[in-house]
């Protein structure tokens, strides 16, 4: 009994630590992302930079017709943007050109690489140990934790502090969230995986009893990309860019490292993730002057 309760305490002060950890992550974000809004270029630089990204948006026609207008990223229209980026996001695929094969084919053969080696990754690489795994599921949760509340607090300093690139970046990284969690959601119900747990962790797929708690892709992944890579395509300086993208990369190791998933797993989530943040900031960015 005396063991049983110094286990507990010590899981409650992981526990506590892991949010307070999350907390300071959060806030060290934010305050790097307002840092060094105020110490960039003109406003028009980091439209630039967008600009230059593949299928970014082109600078707004003089022409005010509403259909050279981008949707006003508002709240109220957030329902809107979510099904108008979730068509664009299925229909991808057939708009697909041959400058995306330099992207494309990598992704493919690092994919069917690591989907070849997960069995033993998480078999013979990975350890057993359940402290060692609890610990870094624990990590994972106050991970994503910081990086699901990070556009959430953006968007609060921009609606109380007045300030529209803030109001904006909030509400797409709340939209790039949303995105990836359909996109996760749907892969996991087509593909069944079975988690490393299960089955000597063999990996197999189309296993009607993974059912929705499947393994591909990670969803803490996708979710943790999604917000990390749409914060820093609004907030594109060096300091925010490490601090959010190291965080995602936390959160897929530690991912593995928890036996939770495999690497092709985490390595599609992060993919996924990257690219619908992208998508969603550079689909729906206002042009400042």
């Amino acid at each position: 009994m005396q063991n049983d309760t110094i286990f507990f305490r010590t899981l409650n002060l992981r526990v506590i630590l892991m949010f307070m950890r999350s907390l300071f992550l959060s806030a060290l974000v934010i305050i790097s992302c307002f840092l060094s809004a105020k110490a960039q270029a003109p406003p028009s630089a980091a439209n630039a930079a967008l600009a230059a990204l593949p299928d970014a948006p082109q600078p707004q026609s003089p022409d005010p017709t509403p259909q050279n207008q981008p949707d006003e990223v508002t709240v109220r229209n957030s329902l809107h943007i979510f099904f108008r980026d979730e068509a664009a996001i299925w229909t991808s695929p057939a708009r697909i050109r041959s400058h995306d094969l330099k992207w494309l084919v990598p992704f493919v053969l690092a994919t069917g690489a690591a989907i070849a080696t997960d069995h033993r990754a998480q078999s013979q690489l990975i350890s057993k140990d359940p402290t060692f795994n609890n610990n870094n599921i624990y990590v994972s949760d106050g991970l994503v934790s910081a990086l699901i509340a990070t556009p959430v607090l953006i968007f609060a300093k921009g609606q109380f502090g007045q300030d529209e690139r803030a109001r904006e970046a909030g509400i797409l990284g709340g939209e790039a969230m949303a995105d990836g969690v359909v996109v996760e959601q749907v892969l996991k119900l087509v593909t069944w995986r079975e988690r490393p747990t299960a089955d000597s962790a063999r990996g197999r797929f189309f296993q009607s009893s993974a059912g929705p708690n499947a393994s591909f892709p990670s969803a803490h992944g996708t979710v943790a990309w999604s917000a990390a890579s749409a914060v820093a395509a609004e907030y594109p300086s060096l300091w925010t860019q490490a601090a959010v993208y190291s965080a995602a990369t936390g959160v897929s190791l530690t991912r593995i490292l928890g036996r939770q998933h495999f690497p092709s797993d985490s390595l599609v989530a992060a993919t996924a993730g990257w690219l619908i943040g992208h998508y969603v900031v550079k689909h729906h960015h206002h042009a400042r002057h």
